[in-house]
């Protein structure tokens, strides 16, 4: 990983974006095919995106591509470091990111909730009541931004393994592509209990589609609870 890292290091600007769109474009095709192949396995209606769906993901591809270069950028610069080392240490710090991130994602997403922010951003992901796996991507380029560099800030602040840093992404895509399936594949009887209790289902973040003033956490349950937002 380090020797890749170092081959993106020695190549010009424009090659590195080139390199990072198509990066983006790829995980943005798994997530929609993965998607709709779970709602195909589980006989879902497939809905049909509408063209500004299409549009509005495309637009957070290329924003997310801005954001890779920003942290590739910043850790040229030396503003971001990373450990190359197979250890045990790759699983807490996975678990500090993914609950940092769970946090704040948390407080960004309860923020943007507020009355005057929501209507001028985030009421255009709330369009979509039940939400379908493009709507993952379907977002106000400030809200994509905003999300991106609450990213940037944590990995900047922590010397993370790099191995733990690709764990979270990947949990990242799939959480994402879990909560806009539309449809809950998990039986409730099962739901209700640990730890799928503690996780932010399908059915968590479709209820929040509904309900706007609950369920504003990402990857669990745990700060809606806590804060007395959780609805199910």
């Amino acid at each position: 990983m380090e020797a890749i890292l170092q081959y993106f290091h020695q190549q010009p600007a424009y090659l590195l974006w080139l390199l990072f769109l198509i990066e983006n474009i790829a995980v943005c095709l798994f997530s929609l095919a993965l998607g709709n192949l779970i709602l195909s396995a589980y006989q879902q209606s497939l809905a049909k995106p509408t063209p500004t769906e299409y549009w509005l993901c495309l637009l957070t591809v290329i924003l997310n591509t801005a954001i890779t270069y920003a942290g590739f950028y910043l850790w040229q610069r030396g503003y971001i470091t990373f450990s190359f080392s197979w250890s045990w240490g790759i699983i807490p710090q996975f678990v500090m990111l993914f609950i940092a991130m769970d946090l704040l994602m948390f407080i960004f997403h309860f923020i943007i909730h507020q009355k005057h922010i929501f209507r001028l951003m985030h009421r255009l992901h709330h369009e979509y009541h039940d939400p379908s796996p493009i709507d993952l991507y379907v977002l106000h380029p400030i809200e994509t931004i905003g999300f991106g560099t609450l990213w940037l800030i944590l990995i900047a602040l922590y010397h993370f393994n790099i191995y733990a840093v690709i764990i979270y992404l990947v949990v990242n895509v799939i959480s994402g592509i879990v909560g806009h399936l539309g449809f809950e594949p998990i039986p409730e009887k099962t739901r209700r209990k640990f730890p799928f209790s503690y996780l932010g289902t399908s059915h968590f973040h479709h209820t929040h589609h509904n309900q706007i003033s609950h369920n504003y956490g990402f990857y669990t349950t745990v700060w809606d609870k806590l804060f007395n937002t959780y609805k199910d």
